[in-house]
C-alpha cells in the first residue's frame, strides 16, 4: 500500500446549525464521530437527493470533514474571492496540507495521526446549494461582484473535500503530521487468470 504524509494546518467544531465551524487547538474523535461537533453520531437522516429517501435513518458515513489548502486556494481563485477561502468556512472539521487533490483519495483511505487516531475515507463531499447560499452572503469578491447561491457549487466541483468515520478514537491537533495510506484492493482479490 502506498503511503504519504501530509500536515494538520487546523481543526474546527460546529455546534450550530450553521455552515461554519470554529477553529480549535485540537479535536476529540470517538467511534461515533468529533466531540462537541453537529455531525456526531452514529446515524444520521437521508436528505433530499441522498441515496436513500429523504427521512430514511442511515449508518453515519459522514461522522467528519476534511479540506486541503491547495483545493481551497483553487476554489478561492475560480470564485473570485477577496479573502483566502478558510476550511471552518466550507464546514470541514480538519484542513490539510500536502494531499493537493484531497477530494479524489479512494474510499477506505485511512488516515493516522500522532495520538493514535485513525479516520477512513468514505467519500467525496459535493459542494450543495445551501453551502453555496450560506456562503454567497458571507463571502466578498475582488470585482465587488455579488456571489451567487450556485457560485460555490461551481467552483468547487471535484475539490470540496472528503467526508468519512472514525475508525480508531484519539485526539487531533492542529499541527500535528497526518500518516495516509492509500486503499488499494488486496492482492488476493485479483483474478488469476
Amino acid at each position: 500500500m502506498q503511503t504519504f504524509e501530509a500536515s494538520v494546518i487546523s481543526v474546527h467544531v460546529g455546534t450550530d446549525g450553521h455552515l461554519a465551524k470554529e477553529e480549535q487547538p485540537s479535536i476529540s474523535v470517538e467511534l461515533d464521530g468529533i466531540v462537541g461537533d453537529r455531525h456526531r453520531g452514529y446515524t444520521r437522516s437521508c436528505w433530499a437527493g441522498d441515496k436513500q429517501a429523504k427521512g430514511t435513518v442511515r449508518r453515519n458515513e459522514r461522522q467528519w470533514s476534511a479540506a486541503s489548502l491547495q483545493e481551497l486556494a483553487n476554489i478561492q481563485e475560480a470564485m473570485d474571492l477577496a479573502e483566502p477561502l478558510m476550511a471552518g468556512t466550507t464546514g470541514a472539521n480538519i484542513c490539510f496540507d500536502g494531499i493537493s487533490e484531497l477530494s479524489r483519495l479512494p474510499k477506505g483511505t485511512l488516515l493516522k495521526f500522532p495520538s493514535g487516531a485513525e479516520l477512513i475515507v468514505e467519500e467525496y463531499n459535493p459542494p450543495c446549494i445551501d453551502a453555496g447560499t450560506q456562503l454567497a452572503d458571507k463571502l466578498a469578491t475582488r470585482s465587488g461582484e455579488r456571489l451567487d447561491s450556485t457560485s460555490f457549487s461551481k467552483a468547487g466541483k471535484l475539490l470540496r473535500g472528503l467526508v468519512g468515520s472514525v475508525e480508531v478514537a484519539g485526539t487531533i491537533n492542529a499541527g500535528d503530521v497526518v500518516e495516509v495510506t492509500l486503499y488499494e484492493h488486496a492482492s488476493w482479490l485479483a483474478r488469476l487468470t
